[in-house]
């Protein structure tokens, strides 16, 4: 048995990711000795590094085509490990998500999510809104799931070309979507 389902055999221009980061059988906590709340092993099936580094990500990419790709801070470098071997170069910060509800953190009090963006080629054209804000605001919600607003920033950037959210939870309108999930 694969441990993805099959990539589809269309190209696109752009694509959407929110891997699911191993944390190394790490359960957020409360503190020392308390009580666990929560943990992405608890509600999916983490992936570690080397296997999502697998899966062929450069067969469904247009020539020009940016990568819009979640990642929590601990994971940032891997991120930019993943997207390099996806043949993405790192370019920036797109999306800075402000979770109005903290999780408790090694170093700080852990409140905000950073979607990053990968380049190859140049960026696809014609594009759309050259206005869409970095920074959002918005509550929490289901363990792991993102603003669907920064999904719909992105088609208003890009609101001609083809995109796919992988690892997507359900289908959005103008999108395709794949993952285990779907």
């Amino acid at each position: 048995m694969s441990l993805f389902p099959d990539l589809p055999a269309k190209k696109f221009s752009i694509i959407y990711a929110d891997p699911p980061w191993d944390y190394k059988g790490q359960t957020q906590h409360t503190g020392k000795g308390g009580k666990s709340s929560g943990g992405s092993k608890n509600h999916y099936a983490t992936v570690k590094l080397w296997d999502l580094m697998k899966l062929d990500v450069p067969s469904i990419c247009e020539d020009d085509c940016l990568l819009f790709m979640w990642s929590s801070s601990p994971h940032l470098n891997q991120a930019i490990d993943l997207m390099t071997v996806w043949q993405f170069d790192w370019s920036t910060v797109g999306f800075v998500w402000e979770k109005q509800k903290t999780n408790p953190g090694f170093y700080t009090v852990s409140q905000c999510e950073l979607c990053l963006i990968g380049k190859r080629g140049k960026i696809p054209q014609p594009r759309g809104s050259r206005k869409e804000r970095q920074f959002l605001s918005e509550m929490r919600g289901e363990h792991s799931a993102k603003p669907d607003e920064v999904r719909s920033r992105i088609g208003r950037m890009f609101p001609t070309q083809s995109k796919i959210e992988l690892f997507a939870r359900c289908p959005s309108t103008g999108w395709h979507a794949w993952g285990k999930e779907i």
